[in-house]
């Protein structure tokens, strides 16, 4: 469930994937001034740089509590509004590892 500022309940629990896409949407746009949509390549179509990335990284970081690093910083997970959603739900569900082993 989410708070009407379309954060995370406080309360810990895991937000559904469409209110993930639906707040990502909303950041988006108002930081766009863009409509998109939940399949479009927010960068074959030059909405976003790599500048951008990062201040995205930051926002799903603070808004669901997550930690994104290393090989979750690959640019496919952010090409989308549904690839966001994903990770954020791969990084915030209940008993995940926060890292990679690595190799």
């Amino acid at each position: 469930m989410t708070t009407t500022s379309g954060r995370p309940d406080p309360t810990g629990t895991t937000p559904t994937a469409d209110e993930v896409a639906g707040e990502l949407l909303g950041f988006l746009e108002d930081r766009t001034k863009t409509t998109w949509e939940r399949d479009q390549d927010l960068f074959a179509v030059g909405g976003m740089s790599s500048l951008f990335a990062m201040q995205l990284v930051v926002h799903l970081e603070k808004t669901y509590g997550i930690v994104i690093s290393g090989a979750d910083l690959m640019l496919d997970n952010f090409r989308t509004v549904d690839a966001m959603v994903r990770l954020v739900g791969r990084l915030a569900a209940p008993g995940e590892a926060t890292g990679h082993a690595g190799g």
